[in-house]
């Protein structure tokens, strides 16, 4: 994968999973996206639920964008059953304002619609970034996960299920998919719905030469980016044995492969750290995990070893 610190321009921050009065948030799609752009946000994906009971939307914020922020299009799409029988949430971010809707007059599965699978396809072949989203919310399994084949990424933490109901992560559901090959990458969002502490909690730091819809979503494919809920990456340099990572002032510094293998760094206000990788000999990827005083942590995309 390419390295993300050496690519031209700067790294925007943003949030990709947002709900609004369009579905079953509390503010206006114009009062969220004034919020995050107050909170210091570069970019918002307004992500409302599509389905027939909210009138299938793809919320319109172009009206919010200015020099200063941007929005991108995108929904969260529901069709058909996963295997505990609940309806499938994907993550869409960047969809075309006719996307097609499934039949999915309701939060309930239903005969006669799409698949989790093909209506995640169906978004990612018109353009969006397909995310898995709240695998441990869900109560996704392994097979459920594996049979969404357009995913670009797993929601590795969201912060909306952190606050509800204590089950924010992917990362169970992330690895077992790469250790069977699959070149995905992660992503943390808030899921805000602003009915409880559901936001400014979780995000992604993309790397583009300008904040505008189609850089912002070509980096997100691209895989230029890493996720946040609070320290941020500076570069990360690959040596035969070691990786170096400098990041802001972490207690720290995880790095994670196949199976159980891991290693971790741990001391004070680290800001250049050295992890030895003998450990990772028979893990063809590994992914580092950075993690502040406060307990806060930042995820950056798998490294592929070849």
């Amino acid at each position: 994968m390419t390295d993300i610190f050496d690519l031209p321009g700067r790294f925007w921050r943003g949030n990709l999973h947002t709900h609004s009065t369009l579905s079953d948030g509390v503010l206006s799609p114009e009062e969220v996206c004034r919020r995050y752009k107050a909170e210091g946000y570069d970019f918002i994906a307004l992500t409302d639920h599509m389905v027939g009971l909210y009138g299938y939307p793809i919320a319109d914020t172009v009206p919010y964008r200015d020099n200063a922020f941007t929005t991108i299009l995108g929904a969260e799409l529901h069709s058909g059953a996963m295997e505990n029988g609940e309806l499938w949430h994907i993550l869409a971010v960047g969809l075309p304002e006719d996307f097609e809707p499934s039949n999915s007059p309701h939060f309930l599965p239903i005969e006669d619609q799409e698949s989790g699978a093909e209506i995640a396809r169906r978004a990612r072949e018109a353009g969006a970034f397909v995310a898995v989203a709240h695998p441990e919310w869900s109560g996704l399994t392994t097979q459920d996960a594996r049979s969404i084949e357009a995913a670009h990424a797993v929601e590795v933490y969201n912060h909306g299920c952190a606050t509800s109901c204590d089950r924010p992560h992917g990362f169970y559901t992330l690895d077992q998919l790469l250790t069977e090959g699959r070149r995905l990458t992660l992503c943390a969002t808030d899921d805000a719905h602003f009915s409880e502490p559901d936001h400014f909690g979780g995000w992604v730091m993309v790397k583009a030469e300008e904040n505008t819809p189609d850089a912002l979503l070509d980096a997100l494919k691209a895989g230029h980016h890493y996720a946040s809920t609070g320290p941020d990456f500076r570069s990360v340099t690959w040596e035969d044995r070691a990786v170096v990572v400098e990041s802001s002032a972490v207690s720290a510094v995880i790095v994670q492969g196949k199976g159980s293998a891991s290693t971790a760094v741990h001391g004070s206000s680290m800001t250049r750290t050295r992890i030895p990788l003998d450990r990772f000999a028979n893990s063809p990827w590994v992914r580092v995990t950075i993690m502040d005083a406060a307990g806060k942590r930042a995820w950056l995309n798998p490294h592929w070893f070849d």
